[in-house]
């Protein structure tokens, strides 16, 4: 069901996440590893090699361990420990990953590595992502792993001009990310061939599938060459993941590096018990009173999104909203004045959100449960993104208790109610009384 209509209608699609007997963990097979990362892992189990690697055991070349360090990381993640050296191998791969466990680099690095050096006009390598945000920081990501490699970058995705992307793809590309959408419209201009693609990445499948972009996907595969390396991203295994994957990849390395909740163990979560009129005016507080000055707050529709938005800014909070029915150019504006501090509260869709990145971003809010229970965690995966820690505070009405009920099901702990503060709520203004009956000189009914 696309997820712009559950935004609207509240309804749930089913899901599963990945199960062991679905994608059979077979990444830690030392035979991927280095010779430096074996020797130094002698003796231990296949399960415990992963945790004596380095960077530099990846295989990966001096010019990306260079812009790797550059960006401060000391050690790659589970994801990118597993993916890297399947990547480079040359094998399919299928990931079950949450945000915030670092698998843009798990896919990207590889790929820069595989493409080598810039080489003619059309993109030899293919991520298609769901949101335009995802787009944009995947490709400034790739962009940054890549400074000291050549390999030319370029993003296309609905909302703004086509033709400045038109000339960025005229100019050269060797990596392409890309919205479904707009993909497809610069192939129709035959302002951009697909046919020399040799690795393609689907990116947030489960996501692709929740908007609606099914067929989207089909006819892009169609574009691209039978003989391609193919990578599948998704934090959720539905049975539709299931059959795109069957369809999609070949004899894929399956890896799942966590379960929907582990993002919750590096997270304090509490949920405060609130009537449904009352919401705003506590946020209000909360914000206020601990002094929050960076806070990303979810609600389940655009409509509720502005609302909220504009009660903050006439409470005297900096708010802005980022939703689909934003422009990009007001989307990335929004974002931008979030990052730099110029807007206290960013009020989000869970489409919207995708994609966003906010380093030590410290707090996000549920002003709303989320119909589906994991899209919780995929909420406050947005903050303790890399290992590091963050906290998640819940709204909850009283007729949210079924979706408390399964998201605590999903993640297998009970989430604490904290004591509500003494927060103000303003007075009900009395309803205007309605104006009196005037009439000047004879009434209607007493003219002839």
């Amino acid at each position: 069901m696309p997820r712009a209509y559950i935004e609207a209608h509240g309804q749930r699609p089913a899901r599963s996440k990945f199960r062991p007997s679905d994608a059979l963990d077979n990444t830690n097979d030392p035979s991927l590893l280095t010779a430096a990362a074996r020797n130094r892992a002698a003796g231990a189990s296949p399960y415990k090699v992963l945790h004596y690697m380095n960077f530099s055991d990846l295989g990966l070349t001096p010019e990306l361990l260079r812009a790797v360090a550059e960006k401060g990381y000391a050690a790659p993640t589970p994801i990118q420990s597993r993916a890297i050296p399947a990547v480079l191998a040359g094998r399919d791969v299928l990931a079950g990953a949450q945000t915030g466990t670092g698998k843009t680099a798990a896919f990207v690095l590889p790929i820069l590595q595989k493409l080598g050096n810039p080489s003619g006009r059309a993109p030899r390598a293919l991520v298609l992502t769901p949101t335009r945000e995802l787009a944009a920081q995947i490709a400034e990501s790739a962009r940054a792993y890549g400074r000291y490699v050549g390999i030319r970058t370029v993003v296309v995705f609905g909302g703004v001009g086509i033709h400045p992307q038109i000339e960025a793809l005229r100019r050269g590309c060797d990596l392409l990310v890309a919205t479904p959408g707009r993909l497809l419209d610069l192939a129709e201009q035959k302002a951009l061939d697909p046919a020399r693609v040799q690795c393609f990445v689907l990116d947030e499948a489960d996501r692709m599938l929740d908007m609606g972009f099914i067929h989207a996907i089909r006819r892009v595969l169609k574009l691209l060459p039978a003989s391609r390396q193919n990578l599948m991203f998704s934090a959720t295994y539905s049975d539709d993941i299931r059959e795109l994957a069957g369809r999609l990849l070949r004899n894929p390395v399956t890896i799942e590096v966590a379960a929907r909740n582990a993002t919750a163990d590096r997270i304090e979560q509490h949920v405060y018990r609130v009537p449904k009129e009352h919401k705003r005016h506590l946020l209000r507080h909360l914000i206020r009173d601990g002094q929050w000055r960076q806070v990303l707050v979810f609600t389940r529709t655009k409509h509720g999104a502005n609302r909220l938005t504009q009660q903050l800014e006439s409470a005297g909070i900096r708010a802005a909203a980022i939703h689909g029915n934003k422009s990009q150019s007001a989307r990335v504006r929004a974002l931008t004045d979030f990052r730099e501090n110029r807007v206290t509260v960013l009020v989000a869709t869970e489409v919207a959100a995708r994609g966003l990145d906010i380093r030590e971003l410290p707090r996000v809010v549920n002003f709303e449960l989320p119909n589906v229970p994991e899209d919780y965690v995929h909420r406050i995966g947005r903050t303790a993104r890399a290992g590091g820690t963050g906290c998640a505070v819940s709204l909850v009405s009283p007729d949210e208790t079924p979706l408390l009920r399964d998201i605590e099901k999903l993640i297998g702990r009970r989430l604490p109610a904290a004591a509500l503060p003494a927060y103000e709520t303003p007075a009900a203004a009395p309803e205007p009384r309605p104006a009196a009956f005037r009439t000047s000189g004879r009434s209607r009914s007493s003219r002839t």
